[in-house]
C-alpha cells in the first residue's frame, strides 16, 4: 500500500487468477482498452461486407476490362480467398477501444488475413493449373481491390468512433459505491486521466459526504440511464465483506456488472473471478446476463419471428376480434401496465376477455377458473391462450420478448403479498426482457398465483432461463409452447 492507498497492482491478488479482456498495452492510462461487447462483433461484420463487396468489385473490373468471358477457375478463385479471409483467426483484443482506432493496430488486425486470403486466391489458380506469373499477378489485385475497400472502411468507421455521440455511447459508464479517499482517488483517476474509454457517473453511498446520491439513488439512475459497471470501493472499517455482500444483493436487479477491490474480500474468496478493469484489477461479483450482442441476436430473432407470425396469424387475429365484438360491449384490447426489463412499466396488449365494466386494470384479484367476469368469448380464447397474441405488438414495439419471464401485474399478489415482498429474488427476473411465452409456462407454471410456493416454482424457472439462455433454446421454448401449452389444463 502507498499512502492507505489499496494495492491495486497484479501482484496483490495473484497473476494466475486473473482474466485480461480489457487491457491492452500500458504506456499510459489512456493507453488501456476496453472492449465493447458490441462493437467487435459489428467490425468483424463490417469487414466480411467490405471483403464480399471488394470481390465483387474485382470480378466486375475483371470483367470490363480484361475477362469478358470469366473462367470459372477464376470466380472460384475469388471465393475461397474471400473465405480464407474470413475464416483467418482474429486477434479481437486489437478490436479494443481506443485500439481499434489506431493505425498501427489495425495494419497489424488486418495484414494477415489480407496476406492470408491472397495466398489462398494463387494457391487455386495454381492448382488449377495457371501459369505463375497470371496467378500472382491476379492475386496481387485480388490483394489490392480489398486493401482499398478495408482502408475506406476503416477510415469511416475511425471518423464515427472520434464523433462525441458515439463516442459517449460506446466509453463503459461507470459509478462507484463509497465515500472515502480510496473512493475519491480512483473517481479521480477516471476522470481525468481515462477519459477515453471510462465514464465516470458518480460516487454512492449511504453515509453522505461528497458523494452524488445514495445506493438507491445509484439504483434509480440505472434504471433510466444505464450503467456498464458498478464498482465498490469503501474503506474496510465499513463493514468489509460483509457489507460487500449486503450491497450486492441490493444491487441484484440491476443491469450492470458489479466489481470490488479485492481488499475487500477477505473470506473464501478463492472462488470469484479477478480481472483488469483498466488500470485496476477488481474481483467480479455479478455479470450481466445477456451482453449487449446476445440483446442484439435475441432483438433480431423477435423482430423477424414476430412480423412472421403476425403475418401468418392476422387471420385468427381479425376473426377473434370480431367474435369479441359481437359476444359483448366494449373495445377489442385490453391494455394493462405491467413491469418488464429494467424493473419499467410498460402496456401490455390483451384481447379483451371480461366484461368491460368488470375488467381489473390493476390486477388486484387474479384470474379463476369460474371467475364471473369473463365473458363466453373470453372462456374460450383464454383457454387456448389465444388473448395473448396481441402482445405480438409489444414485441415489434420492443417492450417484450417472444420468449422471456411473464410480466405480472405491479399489484399482483401471492399468498397476500406483492410479489416482490413474497420472494426477494423476484426483481432478478427484470434483468432480461419479458416474454409472451417462457420456461417456466412450459413446465407447467402458469395460471394464477395463489400461494408463495406458486412464485417460488416460477421464480426458480425463470432464472434457469436467464442463466441458460441461448437463441436455440428460445426456438425449442416456442416449439414447446405450441405443443403443450396452447391446450393446457392451467390456461383459463
Amino acid at each position: 500500500m502507498k499512502n492507505g492507498e489499496p494495492d491495486l497492482s497484479l501482484s496483490a491478488v495473484g497473476e494466475s487468477t486473473i482474466r485480461r479482456p480489457h487491457m491492452g498495452r500500458q504506456v499510459d492510462d489512456n493507453s488501456f482498452s476496453y472492449r465493447h461487447p458490441l462493437l467487435p462483433q459489428i467490425v468483424i461484420l463490417s469487414d466480411a461486407v467490405s471483403v464480399c463487396v471488394a470481390v465483387m468489385a474485382y470480378i466486375a473490373w475483371q470483367r470490363m476490362y480484361d475477362m469478358p468471358e470469366l473462367s470459372g477457375e477464376f470466380v472460384l478463385a475469388n471465393i475461397m480467398a474471400a473465405g480464407g479471409f474470413l475464416l483467418f483467426p482474429r486477434n479481437v483484443p486489437l478490436l479494443d477501444i481506443p485500439d481499434v482506432t489506431r493505425f498501427s493496430a489495425q495494419l497489424r488486425y488486418l495484414l494477415p488475413p489480407m496476406l492470408f486470403g491472397a495466398a489462398v486466391f494463387c494457391t487455386v489458380l495454381l492448382l488449377l493449373s495457371w501459369p505463375m506469373g497470371a496467378a500472382l499477378g491476379r492475386g496481387g489485385e485480388w490483394l489490392v481491390f480489398v486493401a482499398i475497400m478495408l482502408a475506406a472502411e476503416r477510415i469511416v468507421g475511425t471518423y464515427l468512433l472520434h464523433t462525441d455521440a458515439i463516442a459517449r455511447r460506446l466509453a463503459c459508464r461507470v459509478a462507484i459505491i463509497g465515500a472515502g479517499p480510496q473512493a475519491h482517488r480512483m473517481a479521480a483517476r477516471i476522470n481525468t486521466r481515462m477519459q477515453r474509454t471510462f465514464r465516470l457517473i458518480g460516487l454512492f453511498d449511504d453515509g453522505g459526504g461528497k458523494v452524488d446520491g445514495t445506493v438507491e439513488d445509484l439504483v434509480v439512475r440505472a434504471r433510466e440511464e444505464g450503467i456498464d459497471a458498478v464498482i465498490m470501493n469503501f474503506s474496510p472499517d465499513e463493514g468489509g465483506q460483509q457489507h460487500v455482500m449486503d450491497e450486492l444483493w441490493r444491487l441484484r436487479g440491476m443491469l450492470a456488472d458489479v466489481y470490488v477491490v479485492p481488499t475487500l474480500m477477505t473470506d473464501d474468496c478463492h472462488g470469484w473471478p479477478v480481472e483488469r478493469f483498466g488500470p485496476f484489477s477488481l474481483t467480479v461479483l455479478q455479470r450481466r446476463p445477456l451482453s449487449e450482442w446476445d440483446m442484439m441476436q435475441k432483438r433480431a430473432f423477435d423482430i423477424t419471428v414476430g412480423t412472421l407470425l403476425l403475418v401468418a396469424l392476422s387471420p385468427v387475429l381479425i376473426v377473434v376480434a370480431v367474435a369479441i365484438k359481437l359476444d359483448s360491449r366494449g373495445p377489442v384490447l385490453f391494455c394493462q401496465p405491467r413491469q418488464g426489463y429494467n424493473n419499467l412499466y410498460f402496456n401490455v396488449f390483451k384481447f379483451r376477455s371480461m366484461y368491460t365494466d368488470m375488467a381489473d386494470r390493476d390486477a388486484a384479484r387474479q384470474t379463476s377458473r369460474t371467475d364471473p367476469r369473463v365473458t363466453r368469448v373470453g372462456r374460450w380464447i383464454r383457454r387456448l391462450s389465444i388473448d395473448e397474441l396481441p402482445q405480438l405488438f409489444n414485441v415489434l414495439r420492443g417492450e417484450m420478448s417472444l420468449v422471456g419471464p411473464r410480466p405480472h401485474a405491479p399489484q399482483t399478489r401471492a399468498g397476500g403479498q406483492l410479489l416482490h415482498e413474497a420472494m426477494e429474488e423476484y426483481v432478478a427476473r427484470h434483468r432480461v426482457q419479458p416474454g409472451i411465452t417462457g420456461w417456466a409456462q412450459i413446465n407447467g407454471s402458469r395460471g394464477e398465483l395463489v400461494t408463495r410456493d406458486d412464485l417460488c416454482r416460477r421464480v426458480v424457472l425463470d432464472l434457469e432461463y436467464i442463466r441458460a439462455w441461448s437463441i436455440w433454446l428460445d426456438i425449442k421454448i416456442i416449439f414447446l409452447t405450441v405443443k403443450r401449452e396452447i391446450f393446457s389444463r392451467n390456461a383459463f
